[in-house]
C-alpha cells in the first residue's frame, strides 16, 4: 500500500510542478520542506493526545516541555498543517508557509536555517493543492511511513535534476549494499560527503532491523559542502526521527569533526575524478598520511578521508570510481601502502546505470582494520556484481532486496558469519554455497592474497581475480560491453599521456646535456 501512496503523492506533486513555471531544482526543496512539516504536524497530534491523557486529573496545563521531553518538536499553532490547510484561498499562503517555517526553527534549535523559507515564489493555487496532496497521507499505516516518502521524492528529484540530483542523494540500493557489507551495529557513524544523508538513515534502519534502538546505539556525524544539501540532510535525519552533528565544509581543507582515528564507521559517495584541488593546502593535512597524489584528481585524497577517520577495528565501505582500482603512478604508490597495510578487505564492482547522473560502473570498496586480527589478514574478497541488478527502466537499475542480502551474504560467509535470509536469498545463497561456506565461484567471488594482489601490479579491479563464469554468454549487452571498452581506453590513453610526459622529459634532459 505504501508504494502506491508514493506513486500517487508524486504524480500528484509533479503534475503541480508541471503547471507551475518552476524547474524541479526550484520546486523540490518547498515540496520536501511540505513533507518534512506534515511529518512534524503527525508527531506532535500523537504526543498532545497522550499528553492530553495523562494530564487529564492533572491541575497544570500543557507546556512546551511536555513535547520535549516525549521527543518531538514543539509546533506554534500558527505553524500546524491544519491551520495552514484551513487557510482561505485568498490568503498570501506563501507567506503563511515560511511564517510557520520560522516559527518552527525558533522553537527548535536544532534546525535553526535549515527549513525553506521560500514558500513566496510558488503561486497561491499550487501551495494550496499540494497542502491538499499531503494532508491525504494516511495517519494509520505502519512503520516509517514519511521516512518513506521523503526517500521516495528525494530520488525521484535526484532522476529529474540530473547531475546535481548525484550531489545529494545516492541510489539507495547502494547504500544499502554498504550499510549490510560493514553492519554498522553501533559506535560512532561518519559521512564526510553526507548528501541528503542517506547512509545515516540505513544505518539506522539497519540497526532497528537488528532488534536495537539507532538513538541510544549509534551516533551521527556529517560534512557536505554544501548550504543547501546540508538543509536537506537535516531535514531526512528528522523526518526519520534521527539527529546528527552535520556540518557545512569543503572536506578537502576543512575537518571539523578532527576525525583522525575517531571513528567505528565510515561510509561515503564521494565526487569522482575531482580536479583543481589545492595541493599547497592539503600537502600537510595529517589525514593524507599516505601522501598527496601528484595527478590532478582527487580520488586518492577521499580515500585516505574514510582511511584515516577509523578506530583501530573500524570499518569503511564507499564508492569509487573505477578507474582507481588501477590507477597508475603516485596513485598506484598510495594503493600498494594501503594494500601492504592490510586495510582493504572486499572490493565489489557494480554494473552500469546504477546512478541517475552516468551511465559508467562503479566500485565498492570496504576497508577493514580489524582484520590484521583475524585469518583474513593477508586476504582480500573480490566480487563481481556487474551481472546482478534489476532493470527499473531503460536507462536505470538497481539491486533488488534479495540481491542486496545475497551479496552481503558472500561477504558474511567470508567472515565466517550467520547469513540472513529474510529477504528472500535463502534459495540463491544455498545454490552458490551449498555447504554453507565460503567458497570461490568463476565469475562471481574470489579471495585473493596480498601475494597474488602484488603480481597482479596492485590492481583491485575484480575482474582481474574473479575470472568468467563457467558458461556460455547468453545475453550479450553491446551498449555495456561499449562503456566497458571506452572506460578501458580512457586508462589507456590517461597511462599514454603519463609516458608521453616522461619522455618529453627525458628528451629535454638529453638535450640539456643531462645524464639520466
Amino acid at each position: 500500500m505504501i508504494n502506491e501512496i508514493e506513486k500517487r503523492l508524486w504524480n500528484a506533486a509533479d503534475q503541480l510542478r508541471a503547471n507551475s513555471r518552476l524547474k524541479s531544482s526550484e520546486y523540490s526543496v518547498p515540496v520536501l520542506g511540505l513533507i518534512f512539516l506534515r511529518f512534524a504536524d503527525y508527531k506532535f497530534t500523537l504526543a498532545e493526545q497522550e499528553i492530553e491523557k495523562q494530564q487529564m486529573s492533572g491541575r497544570r496545563g500543557i507546556t512546551k516541555a511536555d513535547y520535549q521531553a516525549k521527543g518531538v518538536l514543539y509546533l506554534p499553532e500558527k505553524a500546524r498543517f491544519s491551520y495552514l490547510l484551513n487557510l482561505s484561498e485568498g490568503e498570501n499562503i506563501g507567506k503563511a508557509i515560511n511564517d510557520a517555517m520560522k516559527a518552527i526553527e525558533m522553537e527548535n534549535e536544532d534546525l535553526k536555517d535549515v527549513l525553506p523559507k521560500t514558500y513566496n515564489r510558488l503561486e497561491n493555487d499550487v501551495l494550496v493543492a499540494l497542502l491538499k496532496t499531503f494532508s491525504g497521507i494516511p495517519m494509520t499505516l505502519e512503520g516509517d511511513v514519511f521516512g518513506r516518502i521523503y526517500e521516495y521524492f528525494l530520488g525521484k528529484f535526484a532522476m529529474a535534476e540530473g547531475q546535481r540530483g548525484g550531489e545529494f542523494f545516492t541510489p539507495t540500493s547502494l547504500v544499502k549494499l554498504i550499510v549490510e557489507v560493514i553492519g554498522p551495529y553501533h559506535g560512532r557513524i561518519y559521512d564526510p560527503a553526507c548528501g541528503s544523508g542517506g547512509m545515516f538513515v540505513q544505518s539506522a534502519k539497519f540497526v532497528e532491523r537488528h532488534k536495537k534502538n539507532p538513538s541510544a546505539d549509534i551516533s551521527i556525524y556529517g560534512q557536505e559542502k554544501t548550504a543547501e544539501t546540508v538543509r536537506l540532510c537535516k531535514m531526512n535525519l528528522a523526518v526519520h526521527g534521527l539527529s546528527g552533528d552535520i556540518r557545512q565544509g569543503n572536506t578537502y581543507y576543512e575537518d571539523f569533526h578532527n576525525s583522525i582515528g575517531k571513528f567505528d564507521f565510515v561510509m561515503a559517495n564521494p565526487p569522482f575524478n575531482v580536479n583543481g584541488v589545492d595541493k599547497e593546502k592539503v600537502k600537510a593535512d595529517k589525514r593524507f598520511v599516505h601522501g598527496v597524489p601528484k595527478v590532478n584528481n582527487a580520488n586518492y585524497l577521499w580515500i585516505q578521508v574514510f582511511l584515516s577517520a577509523l578506530n583501530e577495528r573500524g570499518r569503511a565501505g564507499f564508492v569509487m570510481a573505477n578507474s582507481a582500482s588501477d590507477a597508475r603512478q603516485s596513485e598506484l604508490e598510495i594503493r600498494k601502502k594501503l594494500i601492504e597495510d592490510r586495510a582493504v578487505s572486499v572490493v565489489i564492482a557494480i554494473g552500469a546505470n546504477f546512478f541517475y547522473t552516468v551511465t559508467l560502473h562503479c566500485t565498492l570498496w570496504f576497508f577493514d582494520k580489524g582484520k590484521k586480527h583475524t585469518n583474513r589478514k593477508d586476504k582480500v574478497l573480490f566480487i563481481d556484481a556487474r551481472s546482478i541488478y534489476r532493470q527499473i527502466d531503460r536507462a536505470h537499475r538497481e539491486f533488488t532486496p534479495e540481491q542486496i542480502e545475497f551479496i552481503s551474504n558472500i561477504v558474511r560467509l567470508y567472515r565466517e558469519e550467520r547469513v540472513e535470509t529474510e529477504k528472500g536469498s535463502q534459495k540463491l545463497t544455498e545454490q552458490y554455497f551449498p555447504e554453507g561456506e565460503y567458497r570461490d565461484i568463476p565469475g562471481l567471488c574470489r579471495v585473493a592474497t596480498i601475494e597474488e594482489i602484488i603480481d597482479q601490479g596492485y590492481s583491485l579491479n575484480p575482474g582481474r581475480y574473479v575470472g568468467v563464469a563457467e558458461k556460455e554468454e547468453e545475453d550479450f549487452d553491446f551498449s555495456e560491453r561499449l562503456h566497458e571498452l571506452n572506460e578501458e581506453l580512457e586508462r589507456l590513453n590517461a597511462k599514454a599521456h603519463e609516458l608521453e610526459e616522461k619522455i618529453a622529459e627525458n628528451v629535454v634532459k638529453i638535450l640539456d646535456g643531462v645524464t639520466i
